[in-house]
């Protein structure tokens, strides 16, 4: 077992996998990472909101790489990695207990857009006006940010003021009322994240947060070379978004120490 000090062992310990490099966010103070055979392992902390152990490789190995983490690192982290191999490694570890099941979704290009209108008359209840193109949001919008996600996505992780949370996009109509964000945060140097998601439920239905999403992944890309995304499985509308604009879906898992 030996301890990765820089980015670049990160990225060729785990073949430029996007979640490993992610996690590694550019090995910023606070992340460490061991690897072991072909296993690797990334403690990342607060890294969208979890403590979180990114690993891959295979199972016995990643066991291993896990025991060290926690006992380095501490109980509040919580290894993700391939649904598959997250169960093996709750199956062969019994002091671990299964977390749940979510998706990680990833993309280097986009797909052409479905050929929309750059704006579009609005008229559902509640929404007036002409909607707007998807544009970075200034700092003083933060409370309308909070205000949409607090009715649209109350748990989503992404929130204004939360550390590497950088910067919010969104769609006005045109009386200038908030209709959809998504956030650039906790993005790594060659992975950027989108999170955030949120759009008004009276504008639903009519492509806003597919709009808002391709502005946002399309900026990523261009800055960090890859885009990245978690969505919860249940939420078929937001996975069917994700396909739509190009990102490709990856079943994980997370596991972690009983409270």
């Amino acid at each position: 077992m030996r301890e990765l000090v820089s980015e670049a062992e990160v990225v060729a310990a785990s073949g430029d996998d996007d979640l490993v490099v992610w996690a590694a966010q550019g090995m910023r103070p606070g992340v460490r990472a061991w690897a072991c055979g072909d296993a690797v392992a990334v403690a990342s902390p607060e890294a969208s909101r979890r403590d979180r152990l990114v690993v891959r490789g295979t199972a016995a190995q990643v066991v291993a790489l896990v025991r060290h983490a926690l006992a380095e690192c501490g109980p509040s982290y919580r290894p993700l990695g391939d649904a598959q191999l997250i169960e093996r490694v709750v199956e062969a570890a019994p002091e671990l207990e299964l977390a749940g099941h979510f998706s990680w979704m990833g993309t280097e290009k986009l797909a052409p857009p479905r050929g929309e209108a750059s704006s579009a008359e609005v008229t559902s209840p509640g929404v007036t006006g002409l909607e707007g193109a998807a544009s970075w949001l200034a700092d003083s919008a933060a409370p309308e940010v909070a205000a949409l996600l607090a009715a649209a996505n109350p748990g989503t992780y992404a929130v204004p003021g939360l550390p590497r949370v950088r910067r919010w996009a969104g769609v006005r109509d045109g009386s200038g009322a908030l209709l959809t964000v998504a956030a650039d945060a906790w993005s790594a140097p060659t992975v950027g994240l989108l999170a955030g998601v949120a759009t008004a439920a009276p504008a639903r239905g009519r492509g806003l947060g597919e709009r808002v999403c391709r502005f946002v992944a399309s900026a990523l890309i261009a800055e960090h070379g890859r885009a990245a995304l978690m969505v919860d499985d249940w939420n078929r509308a937001a996975v069917g978004v994700y396909e739509r604009l190009g990102f490709a879906r990856r079943r994980v898992a997370a596991a972690g120490l009983p409270a």
